[in-house]
């Protein structure tokens, strides 16, 4: 890619002054609150704080054009599933690298110095880890010292927690109890499912033996695990996972419980109830008995904690089916909502619903970062939750105030017989969202007054709004094609970053116009689909998928297509963004588009990212040239570009082993960790 197009926008050389000044005492102070030695990963997002940040710096602006590949590790050696993408970063601890792999999410520990396997633990075959649909979704694992001893502690596909010596790759003694099935250890794992199911009403009527081989009776539910456990002040926090919600057709499933577990003995702790029972806060935002058989509500992101004020922050997902609520009308507390519970009780510190009577599938897909910021001259302490709305929540992370006003807009009523929605959702006074929300006639392109012109003739034929746009029904008539939402945020496969000794965070967006519909449940039902549970079936369920038509082969609204923001969260303004990938072919040779400067369209898909010392890091997208991109933090200008063995997906990470620093990126087709270091 050219010089030209690495051009940045509203460059803060004064702010970056100011910052450098400042860093070492905050890094000292933050590093300890992390919970992250320096130069260690020891979390699935670097450090308690969930920021993918790192102090290490012997690879900076002046030879990160040497980095060179170190090592290789190949994860479709786990299972030819993983073949394509590799769902777990890797965290170094003490010495030692470790991550999950594959459908079975084997546990590996490497050797950091050249990737060598030092073991492996796969848990038994059961048949509730053969129902998993997040079988290769791990993530990574949650790590804890106890008594001296390190403790590597993961959730299966199966929901079992498992404690290893970290060492040796042993189950613990005297932790948990003994799992009555072949192959599993006498100790050292927790079947969690009946703590989770114990007080909840359908199992207690359901009046049936519990098999720990099958878990839960379809007919209730399923529950599963797609990120690691956290370890915080001597507690082991789980979250879960249930079916997708865009696959759902019935209307019952399990609530999506959090547990924790006393990290030396496994003894069982607390259970916070996502859905709340009566009495409860929230129970009055479910306005039938629906909180007593429906479910999910789960927390399948990361967690981050900050130990300090003993704290841990959940973000979850919608309650049962994505696209319907009419069976469960109400807010729903405490869907997709940010959760900080007290972490040796489990009460709740507080809480805020990004999205209520979610049915958009606006899971938060993200771990809550944690920073200290300083805004209009105050230090708070902060928790910043970003969104696949690309709309940017910031918190203080012990009261739970909004740092800037939030305000409930008012939003498009549903149109689907018996349906349910709420005639507001939460807007942030700022920072602004990373694309705008909704396609103004300003934003429709224009390289030409004709393709302006027949843009806005195809806009006509759709009522084109912000992400909270109802879904209309398959073949209703309502004078337009479809009900289309604009916006651009950010997933699980392209986590935000940020940099605790500035309070600057990077975001990937790329703008979309998306549509889409439900349809009758009695249509569309598969009673034998694995993937569905439950007895009922839903009114509505999910329908044909829709979105705006080209125009001439064109997106409708202008570039950029792909781009990473810094946003500096002490004022809550974006300084800079910078284009990620180029403009595919179709765009670059479009007789139209001759002789226009397309060096800030991007293209490619969404970048991963992440801060080590002064540079951040960046991938061109999961489609964009297999390239690793080095950038200066504070201002955006480019400071170097390296090829690397295939295109970056999902995640990277960085470690000091033996005083050189180590950078891994995750890169797909087929699934591998690329390690790349200085020479020498």
């Amino acid at each position: 890619m050219s010089s030209m197009s690495r051009r940045t926008v509203n460059l803060v050389w004064g702010l970056a002054l100011s910052w450098g000044a400042a860093l070492p005492m905050q890094a000292l102070a933050q590093a300890q609150n992390r919970q992250n030695p320096d130069g260690e990963w020891r979390y699935q997002s670097a450090d308690a704080w969930g920021t993918r940040y790192s102090p290490a710096n012997e690879v900076n602006a002046s030879n990160f054009a040497n980095l060179e590949v170190a090592w290789i590790f190949r994860g479709d050696n786990f299972g030819p599933a993983l073949e394509d993408q590799m769902k777990a970063t890797p965290q170094y601890i003490d010495g030692v690298l470790y991550t999950v792999q594959g459908h079975r999410r084997t546990v590996v520990a490497m050797d950091p110095a050249n990737g060598e396997t030092l073991w492996t633990y796969r848990e038994p075959t059961t048949t509730r880890w053969e129902r998993s649909m997040r079988q290769n979704y791990g993530k990574g694992v949650a790590y804890g010292e106890v008594d001296g001893r390190g403790v590597i502690f993961y959730t299966s596909p199966a929901f079992f927690l498992h404690a290893l010596d970290a060492k040796t790759g042993k189950h613990i003694e005297n932790f948990g109890g003994q799992v009555p099935l072949p192959g599993f250890p006498e100790t050292g794992v927790i079947d969690l499912i009946p703590d989770l199911v114990a007080d909840w009403e359908p199992w207690q009527n359901w009046d049936q033996p519990y098999d720990p081989d099958y878990g839960i009776p379809r007919e209730l539910g399923f529950i599963t695990s797609s990120s690691p456990p956290i370890v915080v002040n001597g507690v082991v926090v789980v979250g879960n996972s249930a079916e997708q919600g865009y696959n759902q057709t019935r209307i019952e499933n399990v609530p999506g419980d959090i547990l924790a577990y006393d990290a030396r003995s496994g003894a069982f702790k607390w259970k916070f109830h996502v859905i709340p029972r009566p009495g409860e806060v929230g129970h009055e935002t479910w306005l039938n008995d629906a909180w007593r058989w429906t479910g999910d509500v789960s927390s399948w992101a990361p967690m981050s904690a900050d130990s300090e004020r003993g704290l841990v922050y959940i973000p979850t997902n919608p309650p049962t089916i994505d696209y319907f609520n009419g069976f469960r009308p109400g807010d729903n507390l405490f869907g997709t909502s940010v959760i900080a519970l007290n972490v040796q009780t489990g009460e709740r510190a507080w809480h805020f619903q990004t999205v209520h009577s979610d049915q958009w599938n606006y899971d938060l897909p993200n771990v809550p970062i944690i920073t200290d910021l300083r805004v209009n001259g105050q230090q708070i302490p902060a928790v910043i939750q970003t969104t696949k709305t690309g709309i940017i929540f910031a918190f203080n992370r012990e009261t739970g105030q909004p740092i800037w006003p939030i305000e409930e807009v008012p939003v498009l009523q549903t149109e689907v017989p018996g349906n349910w929605s709420a005639a507001t959702q939460p807007i942030p006074t700022r920072p602004e969202p990373f694309e705008p929300l909704g396609l103004p006639e300003s934003d429709v392109i224009d390289f030409t007054p004709q393709l302006h012109a027949e843009a806005m003739a195809m806009l006509s034929r759709y009522r084109v709004g912000n992400p909270f746009m109802p879904r209309l029904w398959a073949d209703q008539n309502t004078g337009f094609a479809d009900n289309i939402r604009c916006y651009g945020g950010l997933n699980i496969t392209n986590p935000a970053t940020l940099d605790p000794t500035t309070g600057i965070l990077y975001v990937p967006s790329s703008r979309g116009c998306s549509g889409g519909s439900v349809t009758p449940g009695l249509e569309s039902d598969e009673p034998d689909n694995p993937a569905t549970t439950g007895t009922t079936i839903s009114q509505w369920v999910a329908g044909p998928g829709g979105g705006l038509p080209r125009v001439q082969g064109l997106p409708a609204w202008k570039p950029p297509y792909n781009r990473v923001s810094a946003y500096d969260m002490n004022t809550g303004e974006r300084i800079w963004w910078v284009p990620i990938g180029e403009a595919s072919e179709d765009i670059r040779n479009h007789p139209a588009l001759q002789g226009v400067d397309m060096s800030r369209f991007g293209g490619g898909g969404n970048s991963i990212q992440m801060v080590a010392g002064d540079l951040l890091y960046t991938t061109e997208g999961s489609s964009g040239p297999p390239v690793l991109n080095a950038w200066n933090k504070l201002t955006g200008e480019h400071l170097g570009e390296i090829e690397i063995p295939g295109s970056g997906e999902y995640g990277m990470m960085t470690y000091m082993h033996e005083g050189q620093q180590t950078i891994v990126v995750q890169v797909g087709s087929p699934a591998r960790l690329v390690a790349l270091r200085l020479p020498g």
